[in-house]
């Protein structure tokens, strides 16, 4: 890897973005909205804080899967990969400039999240803020890097939205936000067990009800974070050496 093409790269891709507004909104502002429009479904900052949590991992990473993946289709698609593939900067200098670029904006989406999640809507947890962030931000990273993956396997623009019900939405009905994982039955829980976002939940909800900073917690966030990494190491191999 070279630093310099990787942060170019990420220049880039942030440089495109301040250009479109209504993507860098959606990313930044809708899952604060979510989380707004959940606070008064419910009507009760206890029942609020009690499912919240696991929404800061489960809203980032849904978001950012689909916009990474579109935005990433696009420059597939214009051949912008391809000419940047002619050129000696290397796959991970690419792949890794995105993540950045996406991981910046994912660290702003959780920041606004978390913070009128903490103070508007009455959040309380038990542990700390700065790991309920991070863990929050690794979701959203995570979510970034499969959304990197799944650019290589669509065509267009819808079928990268096809890839939401195929890869976020079952995660998002086994990670345990719907019932206890250990409560289903022995295939889904098996399944739950190899999908990373169920660690994601579990570390949330962890740090929701308790200050400790456990075996488990650790293992959770390693799970997490080494997903994340495999799915930028699977996307580089989708792409394809050019020669000018």
């Amino acid at each position: 890897m070279n630093a310099g093409y990787t942060l170019a790269t990420a220049r880039r891709i942030l440089t495109q973005l301040r250009h479109d507004r209504r993507t860098v909104a959606l990313m930044v502002l809708l899952p604060s909205l979510l989380l707004i429009l959940l606070r008064f479904v419910f009507n009760s900052e206890l029942v609020f804080s009690a499912t919240a949590p696991a929404l800061l991992a489960v809203f980032p990473f849904a978001i950012m899967f689909i916009v990474t993946s579109i935005t990433t289709l696009r420059e597939r698609t214009t051949a912008t990969l391809e000419r940047l593939m002619t050129m000696p900067i290397g796959k991970f200098d690419l792949l890794f400039g995105y993540a950045i670029a996406f991981g910046m904006v994912a660290v702003l989406q959780v920041l606004v999240a978390a913070g009128i999640s903490l103070t508007w809507l009455g959040l309380e947890i038990g542990g700390s803020v700065w790991l309920l962030l991070l863990i929050a931000v690794l979701d959203a990273l995570l979510g970034t890097a499969l959304g990197l993956l799944a650019s290589a396997f669509a065509r267009t623009e819808f079928q990268a939205v096809q890839f939401m019900p195929a890869i976020v939405m079952p995660q998002i009905l086994l990670c345990g936000l719907f019932a206890p994982r250990e409560a289903m039955t022995p295939v889904l829980e098996w399944l739950s067990n190899i999908m990373p976002l169920s660690y994601a939940v579990d570390a949330l909800t962890q740090v929701t009800h308790s200050s400790d900073i456990d075996g488990a917690l650790v293992r959770n966030l390693l799970i997490v974070a080494g997903c994340a990494v495999l799915a930028l190491v699977l996307g580089s191999a989708t792409l394809r050496r050019r020669t000018p």
